[in-house]
């Protein structure tokens, strides 16, 4: 299976977006942004479109790792949160750092491409 596919299946996370709108939890709505991981179902797979989609993983891990260590670190520290509470605020923005990162980086390296800059 292609990595292509397995990035467009991140797209069926956007279904979640429907429990903000049938429910009060308006929290929800924000999965709808994975609907745009959907287009690599049809977008042409070649060498560069995985290494920038690899890159753009990377890249979102890695700050998405720093910024989950920050939250818990912060929190602990400065908010005098409960550990548990430290832990899953520090979940909480790890894992959006990583999402906002990974699709700033992916959009970044599709622009760049239509643009015909050099990678």
């Amino acid at each position: 299976m292609k990595k292509q596919i397995l990035y467009g299946m991140l797209g069926f996370l956007s279904l979640l977006g429907f429990a903000g709108v049938f429910t009060e939890a308006r929290g929800f709505l924000g999965f709808f942004a994975f609907a745009v991981d959907f287009q690599y179902f049809f977008l042409k797979s070649d060498e560069m479109l995985e290494a920038q989609l690899a890159r753009s993983a990377s890249r979102a891990f890695v700050v998405g790792m720093l910024m989950m260590a920050a939250a818990v670190l912060g929190t602990l520290t400065l908010g005098g949160f409960t550990p548990q509470r430290a832990l899953l605020t520090g979940c909480t923005v790890g894992w959006a750092a990583s999402v906002v990162v990974y699709a700033l980086t992916a959009a970044w390296y599709g622009f760049r491409e239509s643009w015909g800059l050099e990678p």
